[in-house]
């Protein structure tokens, strides 16, 4: 692959960030690889949705999104989606957080990429193309589950979403946390991250990873010793103790959960 060059000098990067969502996994990164940027804050409504401000960004109003301003240009870059920010800041920022692509001693071919970069291409879609879909299911019929209806009527919503958990989304997600936990113990050169070595990929999950106790039924230290490692070593990370002091500077608290 072409290297890319790095950004003009005076490129401006604006991180807009809404409380409970996934945009803090991207002041995770961007604190880890020292991007200057600015940080706009919002908070969800009443309703517990974004607020209308963010459509002014973005047409779906949704977060995270970046917004670049380079030099020379007349209008920024807009990026939206998790995976396509913490994609572009790698390749413009962060190479070192993108895994080799050929095997070592291949000079580039079909069946001659490495297994760190497959993975990295795996996990850029799987995070929230098949992982976060469940996360997020829990959530929607957990608050029907726990919704304020009458007395009466308690059973009704509780008997529903029992029935959805158990037959659909609980072995769901025992399938996925199992998938993830032996992912990490064949991780390639016995790493400790998703591709072996850190990179953009650990940015991405470290969210649903997050989000999951409490909402993934046998989910503990003991049974995936390997994901709850994966997390401490994480939230170890001197970025990731910045990113959060940013938040509550700005916000005055900070919750990583959905």
């Amino acid at each position: 692959m072409t290297s890319l060059a790095s950004p003009p000098e005076g490129t401006k990067v604006i991180l807009h960030w809404l409380n409970k969502s996934r945009s803090q996994r991207i002041l995770f990164l961007l604190e880890e690889l020292h991007v200057p940027y600015e940080i706009r804050t919002y908070e969800r409504t009443a309703d517990k949705v974004a607020p209308p401000e963010l459509k002014q960004v973005h047409p779906l109003g949704k977060s995270p999104v970046v917004e670049i301003q380079v030099p020379g240009r007349s209008e920024p870059i807009i990026l939206a989606e998790s995976a396509l920010i913490i994609e572009y800041i790698c390749e413009y920022w962060g190479k070192q957080l993108i895994p080799a692509r050929w095997k070592d001693g291949q000079s580039g071919g079909i069946g001659q990429e490495s297994e760190a970069w497959m993975r990295y291409k795996y996990y850029m879609n799987y995070g929230e193309g098949s992982l976060m879909p469940f996360l997020v299911m829990k959530l929607v019929i957990g608050s029907i589950e726990n919704a304020p209806v009458p007395f009466f009527l308690k059973p009704i919503t509780r008997g529903i979403a029992n029935k959805v958990y158990d037959a659909f989304i609980h072995p769901n997600l025992a399938s996925h946390f199992a998938f993830l936990e032996s992912e990490l113990a064949s991780s390639p050169t016995g790493g400790d991250y998703f591709c072996g070595e850190l990179s953009g990929v650990d940015f991405l999950m470290i969210f649903p990873l997050e989000a999951a106790p409490g909402r993934v039924p046998d989910l503990s230290k003991e049974t995936h010793p390997k994901l709850f490692a994966f997390v401490e070593r994480m939230h170890e990370r001197e970025s990731y103790k910045k990113a959060v002091e940013v938040i509550i500077k700005e916000t005055g608290s900070y919750d990583p959960s959905l």
